[in-house]
């Protein structure tokens, strides 16, 4: 998708969903929450802290909660994106403008808020387990004196997104195509997911 730099950049490059994204942008900008593109969408932020944030796919929008599970969730709106990955996130997803009741996401949207004020975030865990490097990868950092350099040179976290993302496989030739798409983001000392991050 076409970077944005503006919320205005985002809802025109998601035109099928132009009129129903300024309405919900209108909802959230009654609100003090802070208007801001993070990650190339539409976040909306209280004090630096993310709350919420809009999003445009092929047959759906929507709002992301980014706490959404402290949410009371009373009309049965909320779905989670990745049961048993995410747990924090939820989402509240249209199909149609029609489907948009502005008093009940102005509701949803203003205990987001109290939420946050009241400090109810769940935090990232950090990750404590011994780095398993998988045995596609491990052959190429033994062979290979600069992948295995520039492998080293990358923080833990950025290690366990690279093998994670070979271990979670299932074929062999997924794996290797893999593998030939990550040895020049080692050498060149990106993260597997940078581009998403710092947006």
């Amino acid at each position: 998708m076409k970077k944005a730099n503006s919320v205005e950049e985002y809802i025109e490059n998601n035109s099928h969903f132009e009129e129903a994204l300024v309405l919900l942008r209108d909802i959230f900008n009654t609100t003090e929450l802070n208007e801001s593109v993070k990650w190339n969408t539409p976040v909306y932020d209280l004090n630096g802290k993310n709350v919420a944030g809009l999003g445009a796919f092929k047959h759906h929008f929507g709002i992301w909660f980014f706490n959404g599970v402290f949410l009371k969730d009373e009309q049965n709106l909320l779905v989670n994106a990745q049961e048993n990955k995410t747990k924090a996130l939820r989402q509240m997803r249209f199909e149609r403008i029609d489907d948009i009741d502005k008093n009940i996401v102005l509701a949803y949207v203003k205990e987001a808020i109290e939420n946050q004020k009241l400090g109810k975030e769940i935090k990232p865990e950090r990750n404590t387990k011994a780095l398993v490097i998988p045995e596609e990868l491990n052959q190429i950092l033994k062979t290979q004196s600069n992948v295995n350099d520039s492998f080293n040179s990358l923080t833990l976290g950025k290690q366990r997104e690279y093998c994670t993302h070979i271990a979670d496989a299932k074929r062999e030739a997924t794996k290797q195509t893999r593998i030939d798409k990550i040895i020049p983001m080692i050498l060149k000392g990106v993260g597997l997911h940078d581009k998403y991050k710092n947006c």
